[in-house]
């Protein structure tokens, strides 16, 4: 009898098998006799959660037929399964787990990883097993051994699976019902499709819908502003007068009390000139969260593919574990960082005297919990050996943490302050005085020098009046959502329900954000155009279905992910939370019938040929299709790419005008349109090789 490692999956499991001798079996790994496992040990793994909660029908067959009159689906117990086309693996991690000394669960340390190794060993019936806890940040060889020479007891991993597997019930029983429920009212209300309802996943979709109508009921409103032109023999600089009418009256009736006129030639003064220096230390170390936001931003990657990169970074053993919501590490690796400086500074070609103090702003044991921030590990790859979103990546988590031993970004900020007839103009300019850390990520920046200028200086000068108007709000991007998703306790107003949002880190968790847009892409509530979430049709009116309620509350969400986190630390049971679940369900099931009885709901687009007359422009072959939230040729499993946007400029396009388009090229004159700054306008729209473009 041997120790029994189990991995959460096939790429982790080897990872421990490379830390020592092995011999490749089918379905595990053999480690030979060594100075940790005396008699060996065996390696195997899961892959992903091979075990799952049954399907409704499973339990009682008259939940097979979707109907009001079947709820609440309220299982007496909840049973588990093998998950479809993973039996072959779960066969051989049951044996081998029978025929185990002890039982090492090194699963991902986190509440899914415990999750995942207790499903199983719950499912395979055996109860008399030691389980002995994994608990490593690296995969590197001397990291994984250390580890298994120090293994620690399961009593905090068994807190953390009590934890996911309330989670995975409560998240089952409110999916389950609240699904069916919209689901068979929206029909009834001539909504014919299926909506899946989740604990995470309908608030965030609420997020999205609030953003989306703040957009469509801003009301674009002009503003007025005065700017001076100012011309020295150093050079030239603008300014402005700290006056903003919504009336262009009242701003010419300053400059007549100024006796001033619009370009009229002027000498002004410059009444003062205030240099101040100013430093900006190095960005923070990256959680996941911070690292899908700057990718987002930079590259346009989605935040889960994000996570697959630094997932497979961490599997090669490059990086430090990714799904940490830490932005500090301890002194232990801070001093590991510093002995490979010099290795990662000529990774990424930048080289600068190491500044070796650790600063609290990076070096903090107190605020480490499980695990610390996301760094290089003292496995640094050769240059050339990564490509694509890893190398970015890779790239950014070294120059951050390299950050830690660099200076600050130093630079002297201006404010020119120049009197024009007793009316004051304000200047503002930055020049760069020492680069700091920013030499770590250099970037083309305009730099607009101020002129040298002295106080009682006279220069030459013209004013203007300045037309702007405001504009609404962005819609988010991926990277945005997950920052939004995490601290949208800034959006609710009650005091104490953004506090606690504030304490449970808002909505989701750093590992499933990502998987929680992803899910909402899946179910058609969103699509990611130009790296823009937009919420669809089906999204909206989900978002109108649930608005006033429990699921549309982030809050909800909150008071129950705090109270999943008082199980994980032993302060809260599994059958009080699944007793309030049960109640929240019991009342949704009341309260939703006269929920919906008024409210009124577009129909649905239906996936359809647009018209069987559209000809494909591009492979003269298939015919235009009208998809969920864009248009595209019927023939895009044979290769076809012809594809045109369902929205132009806000304004949906039906499928006349894509008829127009591909058989004439040009459409008349359009209404609708919205400009970037908000204003409705008019246009042409015509094809020019395969894209809709406008024409005036």
């Amino acid at each position: 009898m041997k120790p029994l490692i189990v991995a959460e999956k096939p790429s982790q499991a080897k990872a421990y098998a490379d830390a020592f001798k092995t011999k490749k079996q089918k379905g595990y790994y053999e480690i030979f006799p060594d100075e940790i496992f005396p008699d060996g040990a065996l390696v195997t793994w899961a892959i992903g959660h091979l075990v799952e909660l049954r399907e409704p029908k499973e339990y009682d067959a008259k939940w097979t037929r979707w109907s009001l009159k079947s709820l609440p689906i309220l299982p007496d117990a909840f049973e588990y399964k093998v998950a479809r086309g993973k039996y072959e693996q779960y066969s051989i991690v049951r044996k081998l787990m029978k025929d185990a000394s002890f039982l090492i669960n090194a699963c991902d340390i986190d509440r899914e990883g415990s999750n995942i190794f207790y499903s199983i060993l719950t499912l395979t019936g055996i109860r008399s097993k030691q389980v002995k806890r994994l608990w490593i940040n690296s995969l590197e060889t001397s990291e994984v051994r250390k580890g298994f020479a120090n293994l620690l007891p399961n009593d905090r991993d068994l807190r953390l699976y009590e934890e996911a597997r309330t989670r995975q019930k409560s998240d089952w029983l409110v999916g389950m019902n609240a699904s069916r429920i919209y689901t068979i009212l929206l029909k009834k209300k001539g909504v014919a499709t299926v909506f899946s309802i989740g604990r995470v996943q309908s608030p965030t979709l609420y997020l999205i819908y609030q953003r989306t109508r703040e957009i469509e009921d801003f009301q674009p409103e002009p503003f007025f502003e005065l700017e001076g032109k100012f011309s020295t023999e150093n050079g030239s600089y603008k300014g402005k007068a700290k006056i903003k009418e919504n009336e262009r009256k009242i701003v010419e009736n300053i400059l007549e009390e100024h006796k001033l006129a619009e370009g009229q030639s002027i000498q002004a003064t410059v009444l003062d000139v205030v240099e101040k220096q100013k430093q900006i230390p190095p960005p923070q170390l990256h959680s996941l969260s911070s690292l899908q936001l700057a990718a987002n931003k930079k590259w346009k990657a989605s935040p889960s593919a994000v996570l697959k990169a630094a997932q497979n970074l961490y599997e090669k053993k490059i990086i430090t574990y990714p799904r940490t919501d830490t932005r500090h590490i301890t002194p232990s690796e801070f001093h590991y960082i510093k002995n490979i400086a010099a290795d990662l500074q000529s990774y990424i070609g930048c080289s600068f005297p190491l500044q070796t103090a650790p600063s609290k702003r990076f070096v903090d044991a107190s605020k480490v919990q499980e695990h610390y921030a996301i760094i290089p590990t003292r496995k640094v790859p050769k240059v050339g050996t990564l490509s694509g979103l890893e190398k970015n990546l890779y790239d950014e988590i070294t120059r951050t943490t390299l950050g830690m031993f660099h200076s600050a970004f130093v630079f002297r900020e201006t404010t020119i302050t120049t009197d024009v007839s007793e009316l004051p103009f304000y200047t503002k300019g930055t020049v760069p005085l020492e680069l700091g850390w920013k030499q770590l990520f250099p970037q083309k920046e305009k730099e607009e020098f101020l002129p040298n200028v002295e106080k009682g200086q006279s220069v030459e000068g013209t004013v203007h009046i300045a037309e702007g108007i405001t504009k609404p709000p962005k819609l988010y991007t991926e990277g945005q959502l997950i920052q939004v998703m995490k601290t949208c306790g800034k959006l609710v107003e009650d005091a104490e329900d953004a506090a606690l949002l504030k304490e449970v880190e808002g909505l989701g968790t750093e590992a499933t954000r990502s998987g929680i847009i992803e899910t909402l892409k899946k179910q058609a509530y969103i699509d990611v155009v130009k790296n823009e979430v937009q919420i669809t049709e089906k999204g909206r009116i989900l978002c109108q279905s649930v608005e006033g309620t429990l699921l549309a509350s982030p809050t909800m969400t909150a008071k129950w992910e705090s109270y999943l986190q008082k199980i994980g630390r032993g302060e809260g049971t599994e059958s009080q939370f699944l007793t309030q679940i049960t109640a929240f369900i019991q009342q949704t099931l009341e309260t939703v019938p006269s929920h919906l009885e008024t409210k009124q709901f577009a129909a649905l687009p239906e996936e359809e040929s647009a018209s069987q007359a559209i000809t494909c422009p591009l492979c003269k072959q298939g015919t235009i299709v009208l998809k969920k939230s864009f248009y595209g040729c019927s023939r895009y499993k044979e290769g076809c790419t012809q594809t045109f946007p369902l929205r132009v400029a806000s304004k949906k396009l039906s499928p006349s005008v894509i008829e127009t388009l591909c058989t004439k090229g040009r459409t008349g004159k359009l209404k609708g349109f919205t400009s970037k700054q908000g204003k409705s306008f008019a246009a042409h729209l015509k094809l020019v090789d395969g894209k809709i473009t406008f024409d005036f």
